[in-house]
């Protein structure tokens, strides 16, 4: 086999490894979609407006429409906002590693900058978009779009 071959093999092998990667299951699509879409008045979680740290919402927190819960996220596990100092993001509070391996609804409970999973001790690091930080969890947790205006925040997932 010529060096033009095995470079060409080399190449082709190489490109079909990373595809087969790339079509993997995303590290952020392991929790199931559920409609969110939702407006915060910030004004309401001063202890985030602005100020880094976290805070959960869920359905209490939010009016329900003709029905449906907005604000639930999965299951209806609530939701986490977190206050970055760049910017807001929320967050499912459904442990993807309990839902993968278990197939269960575990909620997160959350710490100033961390999400931790009771069940599996799984840590999540809201700062570097619900990476797992340290535990057996090799997925992030699910994140949802976030556009702030003024004072409001709408959390959605389309």
């Amino acid at each position: 086999m010529s060096t033009a071959s095995k470079i060409r093999y080399f190449f082709i092998l190489t490109v079909l490894t990373f595809l087969q990667a790339s079509c993997d299951r995303n590290k952020n699509d392991v929790i199931p979609d559920s409609y969110v879409d939702f407006t915060l008045d910030m004004m309401d979680f001063l202890n985030i407006y602005g100020i880094v740290g976290s805070d959960t919402v869920d359905a209490s927190d939010i009016r329900v429409d003709r029905g449906r819960l907005y604000a639930g996220g999965f299951d209806g596990n609530g939701i986490i906002i977190y206050y970055g100092g760049d910017g807001y993001y929320a967050y499912d509070r459904t442990c993807p590693h309990d839902y993968e391996v278990n197939g269960l609804s575990i909620k997160v409970n959350i710490d100033f900058t961390i999400a931790l999973c009771p069940r599996c001790s799984t840590t999540y690091a809201l700062s570097a978009s619900g990476t797992p930080a340290s535990g057996p969890g090799k997925y992030y947790l699910k994140n949802y779009r976030t556009s702030f205006y003024g004072r409001y925040l709408r959390v959605s997932n389309y």
